[in-house]
């Protein structure tokens, strides 16, 4: 069983201040090493229900986050950015049997989690189809594009509240629950040990009835802070300009969303 994971850092448990997730950064550490302790955790879930082989995707900022001397050996990490539009899921294809995604935190302007964002802090809102995009939905929908269903997610509760009906297999671990600038966290070696058990209980399902049709049209919004950044991101071919801080991009190709992802946000 061959098996992929995407794995972000603003969703593992105990992460609550920006400062904690930027490399260089005095409180950074322990974050990363949280990170690396859900990834394996992840990794070892994976291996009990049969993969074989893993390939992680350092998802993160710099994606240099992951202490790869961790991790389990049959797993390979991408590190850094390669620039493809298939960015946080880069490396994922039809090979696979399934996706996972890691440490994933709540969309732009939700409440879950004082670090909720969708690519970037500049905006407000991105929604795709009507619903409320957060990292997660954009790239489980990349990974459906690529024929692999998504079956496991673990971040703060409401990104899985807003997400479980997304995807029919979907086994989910809230490893903590924000609201303001406050979290309230799971003890880290639990938050491990119940994603490991779902990953592993994901796995073992029949992943044949796991899989989603992406619909035959998108639309992508994106509500930006600054109307200065709204009228300059409209000129990307394919954009409109939806109000003074709106964009809007209509497409028959999820592609289209996904490579203005890479110049838009």
């Amino acid at each position: 069983m061959r098996v992929f994971i995407s794995a972000d850092i603003e969703g593992t448990t105990f992460t609550t201040l920006w400062d904690e997730t930027e490399l260089g950064h005095n409180m950074y550490a322990a974050a990363a090493k949280q990170m690396t302790a859900e990834v394996k955790a992840a990794c070892e879930g994976a291996i009990a229900a049969g993969a074989d082989y893993i390939l992680v995707n350092d998802a993160h900022d710099y994606a240099v986050n992951l202490d790869v001397n961790e991790l389990p050996e049959c797993v390979e990490v991408i590190r850094g950015w390669s620039g493809s539009p298939m960015g946080m899921v880069d490396g994922v294809d039809n090979t696979f049997d399934a996706a996972m995604f890691i440490g994933y935190h709540s969309a732009a302007g939700r409440n879950g989690n004082p670090l909720s964002h969708t690519f970037t802090t500049k905006t407000t809102s991105v929604k795709l189809n009507g619903m409320i995009c957060s990292e997660f939905l954009l790239y489980s929908w990349a990974c459906a594009m690529r024929g692999v269903p998504t079956v496991m997610l673990a971040g703060d509760q409401m990104l899985i509240d807003d997400s479980q009906e997304l995807h029919p297999a979907l086994h989910t671990v809230a490893v903590k629950d924000g609201f303001g600038g406050s979290t309230r966290c799971m003890n880290p070696a639990l938050a491990c040990k119940k994603i490991k058990e779902q990953t592993e209980a994901a796995l073992k399902e029949d992943l044949s009835k796991a899989g989603v049709t992406l619909p035959g049209e998108f639309k992508f919004e994106v509500s930006f802070k600054e109307h200065r950044d709204a009228v300059r991101r409209s000129f990307f071919p394919g954009f409109r300009l939806a109000d003074d801080r709106t964009i809007v991009l209509e497409t028959h190709d999820f592609m289209d969303v996904l490579r203005a992802v890479q110049f838009v946000l």
